[in-house]
């Protein structure tokens, strides 16, 4: 049932409503509706057009990041449900501000029985109403789970924990009854967690309550105990054939059941006592309670079965997030319907949307999704809504969660405004890198740490990994389905399954990109057959022990290469899926694993990059920001992120060590020394993929944690123990996660406490040594300046570049945040709001002597407040110079990064100077005045230029001094007045 709102609709405008800048805030039932509300003063003043939350539905209890959707048609209650939406909503309104959603299409959360869908479907199975909701394979290769789902969640081997007595059949209570109230139904309790029976499967039960019910024979309360069992008995069976009405029709006829027992429990203590009596008895005899168990629509199992033996789709491997059938069109209209009341009643103006690759058709999802809000926006019925045309204004402001690889471009005709930033992230954080020392860097790494693999050899490996391990039940049914279509076939019939498995998993351990876009109909994005051939011709060269005929045949399979309809229906329905495949193998072999193996210079190690790529080129950069600005003008633009590895400002510290190789290669050896006392060195057979004798930590994650101590080592120092603590603490949590999410030591699935203690002894040893402080704090006091260059320059970079600013809550102040949930720690708005509020009087009485005090004490994280402030003002004054205005390179030399924009009259010049360590030779902490010698600025027309930054005026003709323009100030935007 969708909530239906209080306040009245408002008026929508008839163009979607294009956001001028967001700001991304984390909802969880510490940080709710009434928390952001009181946020929006501060947020208007900062400049922020739009606020843009974190998941808002109904989420599973405390969940702190609200991806673990339970239901799509309810606002969380813990975040204030849709009275506090819609108190939020208005308080935004009457500022002014937008609102963009983040929504989660691909999946639902599925763990701890909150998800009353998915307990649905474990109750009743194929014939649950819901049952299409899931992508479930009922008929799998293990014959066993025909009709069920397998839900790996015990922690041992089931027939052990049905033996110690830890599986028991109990009296279901339900989430919103009173403590104690029975809901008239059974369930399956294993430890904290209840498991729906089958209502055909409670008959026995029933019946043999019925036996063993002491009532006198004139008393019919033991003949409705009876009667219930046979009425529970003749329910239909659990089929994929029944009918929306005989579906109904069950589920109308078991509450009708579970009515009748709750009402007879009252009517005599005789009847609850007998129910229990025959309970107790059923739980005392193992191959009766085995009976039963087996009965059930699902099949409990060891949580180690999952990887093997899981029959539906996840996100990624995680088994408490199950995959959503978004192209079934009863589904989407489902999920959707709240979503489209709200954006009908002009509360919501844009949605970003999280996980589109793992969708069945994501451009057939996105056409749905402007309909769908085309028709609410225009009042009217939500049935079947007109796809946009390629020539129609898109009526709805939408970015999509999209990584895009070197050289991939976003399909030119999805109906979206553009990706959520993370390719811009990567470019952006590329520019800081000195490409010039490549091969020293390399070359340290690689002393250090022993590893002579490249990054794209480490990638193969982690991807075949992941379908080897955690991600192989999905090639198991993928190959299986490919050994049908084989089947069909004289030319192929002779493929084994293991051979078909082979090609598939080594072809999508190839795949050059996340996935490819083929549709039903044949149509498919230009460049995948290029991509598909690519990766196919790879895993030949690298299989020759296979058939080289089995890669023809899948090569044909994926591109649909076959003129017979059937052939061609069952090819591309197989393609599709191979696709919704390739996306999270690719996630979790790169981002969740080889970016904690390969960590040569951890700023690359980000979602969106790619650690191969060694930097950006000021000129690629600009070729990119000009075709944003030509196809994508308002895709969002992202320095930090909920998903990022690491902080803004972490990252931009690291890079400067791309500048001094050798000064890095001094300290590492310095620090080596002193930390070997908490080093172990363990035999052979330590570890998970131990050769020989093993270093504890290993000296790859030795190296990870050095770079990730200086990225994150406060500007402020460690005044204290408490400071110390703290920061140790962030520090192991992180490695920890580092070590087992690089899969070499210790893993998620199998933790090896003794590396882990080990981790931790090192980080704690490290710390409490003076003279590894004193180096570490000597390292930081020489590169933390340049490492906030470069976060100012980005911020700046960001805010004024082609594309919609988004600001990552608190990220406007410094962003030294770690791996999360570190990145998602509170944020003092009372004090950020204190702060600007100091800010904006001292700019107003004298805006270079602010500028200059922040720049002094630019530990307190000020300066970037300032600047962000600034540019954002910026923004706000000139809307169409940053939203629509040409954009132009302007050439400096290597060390300044710098481009215009301009729309009529107006002229923006940006000045954001990089690898100003190399510039400034370490002789001065700014890239200020003589530094930059002659060098000079051109600007794109003459006149009277003001940096509003610093309130300084030039009057130029065509070229200006950088020393001049860096005089008091290491960054610069320029309006022409």
């Amino acid at each position: 049932m969708i909530e239906q709102a209080i306040q009245p609709a408002q008026p929508h405008p008839a163009q979607p409503r294009i956001p001028r800048a967001t700001y991304r805030l984390q909802l969880h039932p510490g940080f709710t509706f009434a928390h952001a509300e009181r946020v929006l003063d501060y947020l208007t003043r900062l400049g922020i057009s739009d606020a843009y939350l974190s998941p808002i539905w109904q989420a599973v209890p405390g969940s702190t990041h609200g991806y673990d959707v339970t239901d799509h048609s309810r606002v969380n209650p813990e975040l204030g449900g849709l009275g506090g939406f819609n108190r939020f909503s208005d308080a935004l309104r009457e500022r002014g501000l937008g609102l963009l959603l983040d929504f989660v299409p691909n999946h639902m959360g599925v763990g701890g029985g909150h998800n009353a869908y998915w307990e649905d479907v474990l109750e009743h199975g194929q014939a649950s109403r819901y049952a299409h909701f899931f992508d479930i394979d009922w008929e799998p290769l293990k014959r066993s789970l025909a009709g069920k789902v397998l839900l790996p969640v015990l922690g041992d081997l089931y027939g052990r924990l049905l033996e110690q007595g830890q599986l028991k059949v109990v009296r279901l209570n339900g989430e919103e009854k009173a403590a104690g109230e029975w809901t008239g139904k059974f369930a399956l309790r294993y430890q904290g967690r209840q498991f729906p029976l089958s209502p055909r499967t409670q008959a026995g039960l029933l019946r043999r309550a019925a036996e063993l019910c002491r009532l006198s024979d004139e008393n019919d309360l033991r003949g409705e105990l009876y009667s219930l069992s046979v009425q529970a008995g003749h329910l239909p069976r659990s089929s994929g054939n029944l009918s929306d009405s005989e579906r109904t029709e069950r589920a109308r006829e078991t509450a009708v059941i579970a009515r009748r027992l709750q009402a007879l429990q009252g009517q005599s203590p005789a009847i609850p006592r007998a129910i229990d009596a025959a309970v107790r008895e059923l739980n005392a005899d193992p191959e009766a309670l085995d009976r039963l168990v087996r009965e059930q629509n699902y099949r409990l199992s060891y949580w180690r079965v999952a990887s093997e033996q899981i029959n539906y789709r996840r996100f990624f491997d995680i088994n408490e997030l199950a995959a959503l059938r978004m192209e079934d069109p009863r589904v989407f209209a489902w999920a959707h319907a709240q979503l489209f009341e709200l954006v009908g009643q002009g509360r919501v103006d844009g949605v970003r949307l999280d996980h589109t690759d793992g969708l069945y058709d994501p451009v057939g999802y996105f056409e749905q999704l402007q309909a769908w809000a085309g028709a609410a926006l225009a009042g009217a019925a939500l049935e079947r809504p007109t796809l946009p045309s390629a020539s129609t204004t898109l009526p709805l402001y939408v970015v999509a969660e999209k990584i895009l690889e070197p050289g991939e471009a976003l399909p030119a005709r999805w109906p979206i405004h553009g990706t959520t930033g993370y390719d811009f992230l990567a470019q952006l954080g590329g520019t800081f890198v000195d490409e010039r020392f490549e091969d020293e860097l390399t070359a340290i790494y690689r002393r250090f740490t022993g590893d002579r693999l490249s990054y794209g050899e480490i990638l193969h490996d982690t991807k075949e990994l992941m379908l080897r391990g955690s991600l192989s039940s999905e090639l198991s049914g993928l190959a299986e389905r490919l050994e049908r279509l084989a089947e069909r076939d004289l030319r192929w019939r002779d493929f084994t399954l293991s051979t078909l498995r082979a090609a598939l998993r080594e072809v999508i351990a190839c795949f050059p990109v996340y996935r490819t876009y083929l549709r039903l109909g044949g149509e498919r994005e230009p460049g995948d057959d290029v991509k598909i051939a690519h990766a196919v011709d790879d895993a030949r060269r690298l299989n020759r022990e296979l058939d080289p005929t089995v890669f023809d045949f899948l090569q044909s399979v994926l591109t649909v290469g076959t003129d017979d309809a059937l052939s061609a229906q069952a090819y591309g329905e197989f393609a599709l899926s191979f696709q919704q495949l390739t996306g999270p193998v690719t996630a979790k072999g790169a981002e969740d694993t080889a970016f904690y193996r390969y960590v040569r210079l951890l700023s690359l190690n980000e979602v969106g990059g790619d650690p191969a790529l060694y930097g950006t080129p000021p000129g690629t950069f600009h070729a990119q920001a000009l075709a944003r600005a030509r196809h994508w003008p308002h895709a969002m633009l992202a320095s930090s992120t909920h998903d990022t590895k690491r902080g803004e400002d972490t990252r931009a510290r690291l890079a400067v060590l791309s500048e001094l190789p050798q000064t890095w290669a001094a300290y590492l050896s310095v620090w080596s020394r002193l930390g070997r006392p908490f080093e172990q060195v363990r035999p052979a057979g330590g570890g998970l993929s131990a050769r020989g004798p093993q270093r504890w930590p290993s000296f790859s994650d030795g190296y990870a944690l050095y770079q990730t101590m200086l990225g994150a080592w406060p500007l402020e120092g460690l005044p204290d123990d408490a400071a110390l603590h703290e920061f140790q603490r962030r520090l192991t949590d992180s490695a920890h996660k580092a070590a087992r999410e690089a899969k070499v030591h210790t893993t998620w699935a199998a933790p090896d406490t003794g590396y882990e203690a080990q981790l931790t002894t090192f980080i704690a040893g490290l710390l409490e040594t003076a003279e590894f402080r004193a180096s570490m704090e000597e390292l930081h006091g020489r590169i933390s300046s340049y490492g906030a260059q470069n976060s100012l320059s980005a911020a700046l970079i960001k805010l004024t570049a082609p594309g919609v600013p988004d600001t990552y809550q608190g990220s406007e102040s410094w962003n030294q945040s770690l791996v999360d949930p570190d990145n998602r720690r509170p944020v003092n708005y009372a004090a950020l709001s204190k702060r600007l509020f100091t800010l904006e009087k001292g700019h107003a009485k004298n805006p270079l002597a602010q500028a200059t005090r922040t720049l002094e004490n630019f530990q307190n994280g000020d300066v970037k407040l300032l600047v962000t402030w600034a540019a954002l003002q910026a923004r706000k004054a000139a809307p169409e110079l940053f939203a629509q205005g040409d954009y132009h390179a302007v050439e400096t030399g290597k060390f300044l990064l710098a481009f215009s924009r301009a729309h009529g009259d107006q002229v923006a010049v940006v000045a954001a100077p990089r690898l100003s360590y190399t510039l400034t030779r370490e002789k001065q902490p700014w890239a200020l005045g003589e530094v930059w010698g002659s060098r000079e600025l051109t600007l794109p027309r003459p006149g009277t230029y003001r940096n509003v930054l610093t309130g300084e005026v030039f009057e130029v003709q065509e070229k200006l001094a950088l020393a001049e323009l860096f005089a008091n100030f290491p960054l610069a935007l320029l309006l022409l007045e």
